[in-house]
């Protein structure tokens, strides 16, 4: 017989902090609040940037903007999808989840991770006050490549907030990325073994590598181009022996491990979300887990694709690796695509987010092994065709997993559901407007339009795709809206969502909606990577059916 037990109520139920607890709070919850929370609004912001930018190249000749203000607002609007939302949103899902899931009471260093939200949060102000700087906010673009970020081509306190903001969030991301992977090799509950772990706590820790790897680099690179802006370093300088090519090894031996830092944790949350849906567990997991561990690694010798056209790199080993690269991407496809295959599926609003993942991403991905043959990218390097691949890959891709996240714990983190009916609304305005945005753009980018141009000819045959890709953000922009109204909708009417509206079968299931301050007052058994679905759906008499005694979560082997 199957029968289905709730955990027993919080006997502790978490209360709102005020604003002092707000600022000085170290629970992961309210930490994992304060990213979400943050990044949403830094969503908002650098979606009114792409507002602007889609105006001024909806018309040929456009003088919405002026040059240099096209310039600061691409610049910020790449800067802040990067660096303030995708990336970071991972780490405020994680904040939250991956203690959660692994049966802790909280982070295995609480002040650290307050520390780690704060110096993100003080980052992303940093970069938009230079808006208020004499020679305004930065304008190099977002890679910040020099010489165009030097003091020479761009002068001001605008570009210098930038980099120290960057910095901020940098160190803010290390800082999380240790915490994370401290939590889940010290704080397992019994039971929970590392081949017993929900794949977004396993992507959550991959990535956190990546992350100890990756960011260092970057942090050089900043460190030594403000060296050159103000101490005379000459670093990127070749008339006096630097190179302007070390920053963009520099760049991209962080920026492409970034790539898979801001695609991973949101693998991990469709291959969360998609076997519950299709009411089975997921296909292949160790096959997953170990597709994570390649990306991973294959990500660290890939990063001068980027770099092609310079002349100074190993074209056909790189393109090698970029090719291969796509085999354990792949493998993941395999995994989804095989864990619906005769599922019992339903299309409740976190599954359809995770459809419009595949389909979108599978298009990012397709055009990602084009442009890693050396003799495609030469044509298309400095072309549209590049920012609607990266839009496909972060946008349809990583932006649509986030969505699917949202709607799937939202029930967990607040004890109520969203509407779904506005859910599915809201996705068809945002899976419709997306792809009248960005397929656009890689008509204009096929036709030869350059990145970075802040207005065009008539006469060059970018008229038309413009137009409807501009049209196509005025669609999107009202999926936005709809999530916002959704938000507010929900909030207002507070349905009960219950402490396991989906029959979810991972820990984080196990306790109350919202988890209480120490997220516990008991635990299922953990015997495979689904106890909550395990007790559940055990086969016990109905008079043996009771939850089991409190258990401290602790150290779960290996």
């Amino acid at each position: 017989m199957s029968t289905t037990v709730a955990a027993p109520p919080a006997e502790h139920p978490r209360t709102r902090p005020g604003l002092i607890g707000w600022l000085t709070t170290t629970n992961h919850k309210e930490i994992g609040w304060l990213y979400l929370g943050a990044t949403f609004v830094f969503f908002l912001a650098g979606g009114f940037l792409a507002l602007l930018i889609r105006i001024q190249l909806s018309r040929p000749d456009m003088s919405f903007l002026s040059r240099q203000e096209y310039n600061q607002i691409f610049t910020i609007h790449g800067t802040t999808m990067v660096f303030l939302v995708i990336a970071p949103i991972g780490l405020g899902f994680a904040n939250y989840f991956v203690p959660l899931q692994i049966g802790a009471p909280d982070m295995a260093f609480p002040r650290l991770n307050a520390l780690s939200v704060w110096l993100f949060i003080g980052g992303g102000l940093t970069i938009y006050s230079s808006f208020l700087s004499s020679h305004g906010a930065a304008s190099a673009g977002w890679t910040f490549y020099a010489p165009l970020s030097d003091s020479q081509f761009s002068p001001g306190a605008g570009t210098d907030m930038w980099i120290m903001g960057i910095l901020c969030v940098s160190t803010g991301s290390i800082l999380t990325a240790v915490n994370l992977m401290a939590t889940v090799f010290m704080l397992r509950a019994p039971g929970m073994t590392m081949w017993r772990l929900p794949l977004f706590t396993w992507n959550m820790l991959i990535t956190s590598l990546l992350i100890l790897v990756a960011f260092p680099p970057l942090a050089a690179a900043l460190a030594m181009l403000f060296i050159d802006r103000h101490f005379g370093g000459h670093f990127y300088n070749p008339a006096f022996g630097g190179s302007a090519v070390l920053y963009q090894n520099l760049f991209w031996f962080f920026g492409h491990p970034e790539v898979y830092i801001m695609v991973l944790p949101f693998f991990g949350i469709v291959t969360d979300v998609i076997p519950v849906f299709s009411r089975k567990p997921i296909f292949g997991y160790a096959g997953f887990v170990l597709a994570s561990m390649s990306i991973a690694g294959l990500s660290m010798a890939v990063w001068a694709h980027h770099m092609f056209t310079t002349g100074v790199v190993d074209n056909p080993f790189f393109s090698g690796m970029s090719f291969l690269i796509a085999v354990p991407t792949g493998i993941k496809f395999f995994n989804w695509i095989g864990t619906m295959w005769r599922g019992k599926l339903t299309f409740e609003t976190p599954m359809l987010w995770c459809i419009g993942f595949l389909l979108n991403f599978l298009i990012g991905g397709i055009t990602g092994v084009m442009l890693a043959s050396a003799p495609i990218d030469y044509n298309m390097n400095n072309t549209y065709f590049v920012v609607a691949h990266m839009h496909y890959v972060l946008g349809g891709g990583s932006l649509f997993a986030i969505f699917a996240g949202i709607y799937y714990w939202f029930p967990k983190m607040t004890g109520f559901r969203l509407s779904e009916r506005i859910g599915k609304l809201g996705f068809w305005f945002t899976f419709i407007g997306f792809n009248l945005t960005f397929w656009p753009l890689f008509v204009v980018g096929l036709r030869g339009m350059p990145r970075r141009i802040q207005t065009y000819s008539p006469n060059a045959g970018w008229s038309g795709p413009n137009l409807l890709a501009s049209i196509g953000f005025g669609v999107l922009f009202i999926g936005v809206i709809l999530f916002v109204v959704n938000l507010i909708v929900s909030i207002r009417t507070r349905e009960p969502a219950g402490d396991n509206p989906w029959d979810a079968g991972t820990l984080e299931w196990a306790t109350s909606s919202p988890p209480p301050e120490h997220n516990f007052t008991w635990l299922p058994p953990i015997r495979s990577e689904r106890p909550v679905f395990d007790w559940n759906h055990r086969d016990d008499p109905p008079q043996a059916q009771q939850a089991p005694a409190p258990v401290s979560p602790g150290t779960g082997g290996t």
